[in-house]
């Protein structure tokens, strides 16, 4: 069965009959997880095989980045935010880099072993010092830095058999407005946000990067519409001119930033031909089955879902030694 393009979100530990129908929807793809869906690893399995019972074929993801942003705790390993990794760089750039690949090594094997296919991470943002809403989610303030850090933490994602989603294309550091809250805008010359922002997507799509997630900012040097919104960011810059062929992902149509495109279908039409293959609506229940309901799009680009689609584990957790390594590495770092 064909997989539609909007992803969606869930209220509790379990479906609903009216969450249920939602899934089914043709136009429905995947399912987005928050700590609100997580109360332990047993109930996670319990909630992802429901859905997969419901449909094999959704992809399943979370915002799990660590720092502030990891939804499931207990029973996971702690994640320290990606900014530890920075200031290790400045003592010890190879066992920064080693200790990268180690977290990303974690979250995809902690991630697939309950049913989970990827996370929204890493965040390729540089660190201006504007962004309260970044902050320590970012590697660095150096573009080199993170694309090589980064570059770590992707190689971990996938040996543990997770696709990387990249965020917030082409950046969201330099401005201090927060997109789930206002519109921000970025005044820079597209030149400037070349030089430092767009320098590790460059690298890291040259090593086959799996997933974006397009920021809801404005660069009107560039563009009036916020990137997500942007055929020229999406489709000349990031397609073209950057040569990206993995999936493009929308930030939540919900956030205000996302609110200049109109209302939430007319939104999601418009991240659509943009550029985006699937569209993220959370926390909106009404607006999730408005767009299900509204929208006329064909089915997600087989190949690039399939790319998203987690590999199952050849061994359990227990008896992983590659594993027990990466955790204990993780929680020295994080001590």
């Amino acid at each position: 069965m064909t997989l539609g393009s909007v992803m969606l979100d869930l209220a509790g530990l379990a479906l609903t009959a009216e969450e249920r129908e939602r899934l089914r929807h043709p136009s429905a793809g995947g399912v987005i997880l928050f700590a609100r869906n997580f109360e332990s690893p047993s109930q996670l399995d319990k909630l992802t095989a429901e859905i997969r019972t419901l449909r094999s074929e959704l992809l399943i993801a979370v915002d799990h980045e660590g720092g502030r942003v990891q939804r499931f705790q207990q029973g996971f390993t702690r994640i320290p935010p990606m900014r530890m990794l920075g200031e290790r760089w400045e003592t010890d750039a190879a066992q920064a880099r080693v200790l990268a690949e180690a977290m990303g090594y974690v979250i995809a094997m902690e991630l697939r072993a309950h049913g989970v296919d990827f996370s929204f991470a890493p965040v390729l943002d540089v660190d201006f010092g504007s962004s309260s809403v970044i902050g320590d989610r970012a590697f660095s303030d150096e573009p080199e830095e993170i694309a090589e850090l980064a570059g770590g933490f992707i190689a971990g994602l996938a040996a543990g058999g997770a696709a990387a989603v990249a965020k917030h294309f082409p950046g969201h550091g330099f401005v201090k407005a927060d997109s789930h809250l206002e519109v921000p805008v970025d005044d820079r010359e597209l030149r400037d946000i070349e030089a430092a922002d767009l320098v590790p997507y460059r690298e890291l799509i040259r090593r086959g990067l799996g997933g974006i997630m397009p920021a809801h900012v404005i660069y009107p040097k560039v563009d009036s519409r916020p990137a997500g919104f942007s055929p020229v960011w999406l489709k000349e810059v990031l397609r073209g001119r950057l040569g990206f062929g993995g999936m493009i992902f929308s930030d939540d149509l919900s956030m205000e930033g996302a609110s200049v495109a109109g209302g939430v279908v007319e939104r999601a039409q418009a991240a659509l031909a943009a550029g985006c293959d699937m569209v993220l609506v959370c926390n909106a229940p009404q607006a999730a089955g408005e767009v299900l309901d509204g929208l006329s799009a064909g089915p997600l680009d087989h190949a690039r879902a399939e790319c998203m689609r987690g590999r199952r584990a050849t061994k359990p957790l227990a008896s992983d030694l590659r594993y027990a390594a990466a955790v204990a590495a993780v929680r020295e770092a994080a001590a």
